[in-house]
């Protein structure tokens, strides 16, 4: 069933609301935690800006949308499992960044139906960049239109990539390809949030994006970000791109193929340590 552009409308302004609402606890919570944790994996940190943050973006859904299903980082399923909705939240996109004050952090809200990303909305309070994207309506930052950058061959490209938890246990890294990319390319940077990221691949900041070990709530509303802007989004072989699968390609479009192809072409380096 084909959800109609007024609604898809509705669902953005909530989404706004909740991104929002959970930049907030990360504006007052900023260098002030009481608190860090790790979760089990080296390097996975939650802190109660975490938490309250999404308490404070499930607050907003749940008021607007009881009958939707949720997918938040920190609390997991909940919700209506019979809906064809299904929430992807993520409220601190970047802990590791925002536990060591540096500023490259966001909230992230995005909306799936049956399991395609549909709205998305981005919110750094840092920068007070808010973006917002809903299939057909295009993307914008901070209410003004954006679209991905012009840049047609990879070798003019700057790029942008991540490292997973399990980087120190598997050599499906992305060692191989940021040292390799970073000769063929004008640079690629690590963010640290991957929300943040694909918006800026979406507002022509960046010219492509690559990672591996993400989550849905990491890459659900940054999707739709990236193909209303004009972008492209695949798995690394250009095959169809599935949240499950923790694999991202986005790009421009115009080096999408370029960027596939030598992605493909990468051996791992050997673990020597």
């Amino acid at each position: 069933m084909k959800i109609e552009p007024s609604d898809l409308a509705i669902f953005l302004d909530i989404a706004t609301e909740a991104a929002l609402a959970g930049g907030a606890v990360l504006q007052a919570y900023w260098g002030k935690l009481a608190s860090v944790q790790e979760k089990g994996r080296a390097g996975d940190l939650v802190t109660e800006a975490d938490q309250l943050a999404e308490q404070a973006i499930l607050q907003v859904l749940q008021r607007h949308l009881p009958n939707h299903q949720i997918l938040a980082e920190e609390s997991g399923a909940s919700g209506n499992f019979d809906s064809p909705y299904l929430w992807a939240i993520d409220p601190l996109d970047g802990t590791t960044n925002y536990a060591h004050q540096y500023p490259f952090s966001a909230s992230s809200v995005g909306l799936l139906h049956h399991g395609i990303p549909v709205v998305g909305v981005v919110f750094d309070p840092f920068h007070n960049e808010l973006f917002r994207a809903a299939k057909g309506l295009g993307a914008t930052r901070n209410r003004t239109p954006i679209q991905v950058s012009p840049t047609k061959e990879l070798a003019k490209s700057l790029l942008v990539t991540g490292f997973a938890y399990d980087r120190r246990e598997t050599p499906d890294n992305n060692y191989a390809e940021f040292c390799q990319l970073t000769h063929l390319t004008q640079g690629v940077r690590r963010g640290g949030a991957a929300s943040v990221d694909l918006a800026y691949v979406a507002c022509g900041r960046l010219d492509g994006f690559w990672e591996r070990g993400l989550s849905p709530w990491d890459m659900a509303a940054g999707v739709v970000l990236v193909e209303e802007a004009g972008g492209q989004v695949t798995a690394y072989d250009q095959s169809p791109f599935l949240l499950n699968s923790g694999r991202i390609l986005a790009t421009n479009g115009q080096i999408h193929d370029q960027l596939s192809q030598t992605l493909l072409k990468i051996s791992p380096l050997p673990m020597q340590f």
